[in-house]
C-alpha cells in the first residue's frame, strides 16, 4: 500500500498528465491545420520552413517538427530535394474520410447537445447565409466547415474534436477541386438549415437521418468530381 507521500506524488503526476500543455510544434501544427481547414492553404502549395517560422515567431526546427506531424496525417507531403507541399488527396481516400464523418457526425447529432452547443450550430448556419448574401464563396466554405465542426462539438469530446479538425482539413483539400462550381457550397446551405432546425426542435433522429443522407450525397458528389 502506498504511503501518503507516495500517493501525493502519484496524484501530482496524474495532474500533470491531465494538464499537459501542447508543445510549440503541436501549436504550430494546429495553426497550419486550421489554415488548411479554412482554405488558406491550397493543394500543391509549397511551404517553406523559414517563412512559416518567421510568420509564427518560432524556430525552423519547430516548424520541421510540425511538418512531420502533418505529413503523418497526410495533409502535407515532403518531396525529396524539392521541399514540403500541401497534399493533393487521392480519390481512393474519399470513402475512408466519409466513413469517419458518418461515424462521428451522425452519432454526435443523435445525442443532442447543450443549448450553447446547439446555438453554435445555428451560428454557423447564419454565418453561411451572410456569406451567401455577400457572394463570398470562400466565406461560405468556411461557414460550412464551422457547421460540421459544431455538430461534432455537440458531443463535448476533446478526442472527437481533434479527429474532426484533421477531417475538416482533409475535406477542404477535396473541396478545392469542387469549388470551380461557384454554387458548390450554396447547394448545401439549405440542407444545413434543415438539419439545424430539426436539432433545435429536439427531433434528433430526424436530424441524424437528414445528416446521414447529406453525407452520403456529398460522398457521391466528391467521388464523381475526383473520378473515383
Amino acid at each position: 500500500m502506498a504511503s501518503a507521500e507516495q500517493q501525493a506524488s502519484f496524484d501530482t503526476a496524474r495532474a500533470r498528465v491531465r494538464m499537459r500543455v501542447p508543445s510549440v510544434a503541436e501549436r504550430v501544427a494546429e495553426e497550419l491545420r486550421y489554415q488548411l481547414a479554412e482554405g488558406f492553404l491550397v493543394p500543391g502549395a509549397k511551404l517553406t520552413e523559414a517563412t512559416i517560422a518567421e510568420d509564427l515567431g518560432v524556430s525552423r526546427n519547430t516548424v520541421r517538427e510540425a511538418f512531420a506531424e502533418l505529413a503523418s496525417e497526410r495533409l502535407l507531403v515532403r518531396q525529396p530535394n524539392r521541399g514540403v507541399y500541401v497534399a493533393t488527396l487521392e480519390a481512393g481516400d474519399i470513402h475512408d474520410v466519409y466513413t469517419v464523418r458518418r461515424a462521428i457526425e451522425v452519432s454526435s447529432i443523435r445525442g443532442g447537445g447543450s443549448p450553447e452547443r446547439i446555438a453554435a450550430v445555428r451560428a454557423a448556419v447564419e454565418e453561411g447565409k451572410r456569406a451567401s448574401a455577400a457572394n463570398d464563396n470562400d466565406g461560405l466554405g468556411s461557414a460550412n466547415q464551422h457547421f460540421h465542426g459544431a455538430i461534432v462539438a455537440l458531443a463535448e469530446s476533446n478526442r472527437l474534436n481533434t479527429i474532426m479538425k484533421q477531417v475538416l482539413a482533409e475535406m477542404r483539400l477535396y473541396f478545392h477541386k469542387a469549388t470551380v462550381n461557384a454554387h458548390f457550397y450554396v447547394d448545401w446551405l439549405s440542407e444545413n438549415e434543415q438539419i439545424c432546425a430539426a436539432l433545435e426542435a429536439g427531433e434528433l433522429e430526424k436530424a441524424a437521418e437528414l445528416l446521414l443522407a447529406y453525407l452520403n450525397r456529398s460522398e457521391q458528389q466528391q467521388a464523381a468530381i475526383h473520378g473515383e
